[in-house]
């Protein structure tokens, strides 16, 4: 595996981050991935060790007092990004569009305002287009009728559309993460995660209520991780949303909470043929990602994750300075894969 050379090259980048350690950290402006060992082309997938990072918003604002981002997620155009006021008392989308960064706080179409009040931790997001109609559903981390919450959306613009529970075995449940494994005019089949465990279920394409009745599927053998070809017990690792593309998953980890050991640390997995796998699955020891951060020690939380429409795998981040620090959360992606 290639490593990344140590220089400023005179590319443009959408954001002047400044020069630096490319190490594990934030790439210096302009600075070029040369590494050969990876692909971009659609459906391929990238192998090798990814360690720096480009933002394209380098401080996503705090509507409404929302100041903790959550779920995250990709589209064609752009990136949504979900924040929450630390009680979870309100919640705020934001459409970053991917090529030149411009953000957009989105209105609420049911009453006027720019934030919700039902989506909970809105740990996780994911997007379907069903009968010609845009929507986005959010994991809620709640283990009631509104485990999940389905959003209409037009433009920079939500309605609320449905919600459902989730049921383990006749028990209400709720779920970190959530992406589509397939869907129709007919039928939703959703991934669900909580913690190191995967589920599967279904629901109605057009039910705006229901229950979503899951089954396990795999858990993650997250004790027995390798990252840059090093084996790493991530169990205790803080788990976070997840990603999908070409039935791959890709898991967010965080090696501490704010302010201890780890906290400027997050990981992120990458664990095949997620439609087909059962029991125990270890992470691919060939594309693994980590950035450890020196411009934030006191945290670098990635909360989500997404393969845009350009290959690139883009995230969403709490980060701090210090414990006061609320205004240096992002839109980023990996530089080279």
């Amino acid at each position: 595996m290639s490593k990344l050379k140590n220089l400023c090259a005179s590319v443009i980048v959408i954001l002047a981050v400044g020069c630096g350690n490319p190490m594990d950290g934030q790439a210096p402006v302009g600075e070029e991935d040369t590494s050969p060992d990876f692909q971009t082309s659609q459906g391929a997938v990238s192998a090798g060790y990814f360690n720096t990072y480009t933002d394209v918003v380098a401080s996503l604002p705090n509507g409404n007092g929302c100041t903790v981002t959550q779920g995250f997620t990709t589209g064609s155009t752009y990136a949504y990004t979900v924040k929450i006021m630390s009680d979870e008392s309100k919640q705020v989308i934001y459409r970053t569009n991917m090529t030149d960064g411009s953000t957009t706080l989105m209105t609420n179409g049911d009453d006027g305002t720019t934030y919700a009040t039902y989506l909970g931790h809105a740990n996780d997001i994911v997007l379907a287009t069903i009968n010609s109609t845009t929507y986005m559903y959010v994991a809620t981390m709640k283990n009631d009728s509104y485990a999940v919450v389905k959003l209409r959306y037009s433009g920079a613009t939500f309605y609320k559309a449905g919600n459902y529970t989730i049921s383990l075995g006749g028990t209400a449940k709720a779920m970190s993460a959530m992406k589509i494994l397939s869907h129709d005019n007919t039928i939703v089949n959703f991934i669900f995660k909580s913690g190191a465990s995967l589920y599967k279920g279904s629901i109605g394409a057009t039910a705006s209520t229901g229950t979503i009745s899951v089954s396990s599927a795999f858990s993650l053998d997250l004790a027995h991780s390798t990252v840059n070809g090093s084996a790493l017990d991530a169990s205790a690792y803080i788990s976070q949303g997840m990603g999908l593309y070409s039935d791959d998953i890709y898991v967010p980890l965080t090696a501490g909470a704010a302010g201890a050991t780890g906290g400027n640390v997050s990981i992120v997995l990458v664990y095949r043929d997620a439609s087909t796998r059962t029991g125990s699955i270890t992470n691919d020891p060939g594309t693994t990602f980590r950035i450890t951060s020196s411009a934030y020690p006191y945290l670098f939380e990635i909360e989500a994750v997404s393969v845009g429409p350009d290959g690139k795998l883009w995230f969403a981040t709490n980060r701090k300075t210090d414990s006061a620090d609320s205004t240096h959360d992002s839109v980023s992606y990996f530089n080279g894969f």
